[in-house]
């Protein structure tokens, strides 16, 4: 690593790296358990592809939602780690659900409390590392945060996909062992995050009054919509792994396409988010979507691995180039005192769209085939690549 990257690292502050490596611990322990769902409530509960992206899509559309409440609960109080700290406990012990799960209503209750501590947490945290990051290196702050987390996510699977091959593909038994990691990161966001002191004495105010939403500008809501609509262009990570299970590999190894997703989003997160410290904001995005389409098209062209493979390795590139930026910008044009508000309404619109990305590809999957799913994303990347360019300065 040259002196200029290691120099930009250590700016960085203390907080962000541990919230960093929180994010790590609970990645682990989710993605040990979510790499192997769909296959768990298709092979062992007897799911349908509908059900199972209308499962995906109520629970990560609930943890978006659930954020904009926990989002104003954090500007009200003037504090963001306690809530932090309930919603990764909430996570972190919802998780023996899924190992004592007989059906598919204890797998979506489980999974609705889980993303209901994943929306607690989100807000506070993305918010907080806001407060105690320079300006001038946000986008490395949120790029390196995002690293970290996505470095659990293909450490998880990887944890998941050799202990399926080590116990003959004993689902729960590797549910259990996911309770370990997320109790870690609940002990390490107690004992290693302090929260910055505020300067004035903090006097509770109703973040969602009129005369407050009136002071989230036109820039902000541009950030909401365009963020909703990235969501609309892609669905969720499930369906990857079920197009890597009709490649034809074992049932153990298919984790690891969420593996190498992980790998390229980590790899990809710190620079592109160090990269929009220094450059217009409509270039990346641009960019993250054309690599969309780019993976949309692969994964509907073929079902082979190594076909699957490409095409996953695209998405991951995606999610690295524009989930740290799009989490930038909303920082940027927020009114500090209102971040947690910001996040909140940004992840509600974005809740919305991943719940009607998600029905509609299930839907598609079950009907049509995966082929057609796949290509139905690369038409919707397309229109809105096109009107991102249309509206290209509104992000300078």
């Amino acid at each position: 690593m040259s002196k200029i990257a290691n120099n930009a690292l250590s700016q960085i502050p203390r907080g962000v790296w541990v919230l960093g490596f929180v994010s790590l611990l609970m990645d682990v322990s989710s993605e040990m358990i979510h790499s192997l769902l769909p296959l768990f409530m298709v092979t062992v509960l007897g799911a349908s592809a509908l059900t199972v992206g209308i499962i995906e899509g109520i629970a990560e559309s609930t943890a978006l939602l659930v954020k904009i409440f926990s989002g104003v609960l954090s500007d009200y109080l003037g504090k963001r780690k306690g809530l932090a700290v309930f919603g990764y406990a909430l996570g972190a012990f919802t998780k023996p659900v899924f190992a004592l799960a007989s059906g598919v209503g204890m797998v979506f209750a489980a999974r609705l409390l889980d993303r209901v501590g994943k929306g607690i947490r989100g807000a506070p945290r993305d918010a907080l590392v806001a407060d105690i990051t320079p300006p001038e290196i946000r986008g490395a702050a949120f790029g390196l945060r995002q690293s970290l987390d996505t470095v659990g996510a293909f450490v998880g699977p990887l944890l998941g996909a050799g202990l399926m091959l080590l116990w003959a593909n004993d689902f729960r038994a590797v549910f259990w062992v996911a309770v370990i990691p997320g109790l870690l990161a609940v002990a390490l966001l107690i004992l290693g995050v302090n929260e910055p002191d505020r300067k004035e004495l903090h006097q509770p105010v109703n973040p969602i009054c009129s005369e407050n939403l009136q002071r989230l500008g036109s820039a902000y809501w541009w950030v909401v919509g365009i963020g909703a609509v990235f969501t609309l262009a892609r669905f969720s990570e499930a369906f990857l792994v079920l197009r890597a299970a009709q490649s034809g590999v074992s049932v153990s190894l298919v984790p690891l396409v969420m593996v190498a997703m992980s790998l390229v989003y980590a790899a990809t997160a710190y620079p592109f988010g160090k990269l929009s410290d220094s450059m217009s904001h409509a270039k990346p995005l641009a960019m993250g979507l054309a690599v969309l389409i780019v993976a949309d098209l692969v994964l509907a062209s073929d079902d082979h691995w190594v076909t699957v493979l490409l095409g996953v390795a695209l998405w991951g590139a995606h999610m690295g180039i524009t989930q740290g930026l799009l989490a930038r910008m909303v920082a940027d044009t927020a009114p500090a005192d209102l971040r947690g508000t910001a996040y909140g309404f940004f992840n509600l619109m974005s809740g919305l769209a991943m719940l009607i990305a998600s029905v509609t590809a299930g839907l598609l999957w079950d009907r049509f085939g995966a082929s057609f799913t796949f290509y139905a994303g690369a038409v919707f990347c397309v229109v809105t690549l096109v009107g991102l360019f249309m509206r290209s300065a509104n992000f300078e």
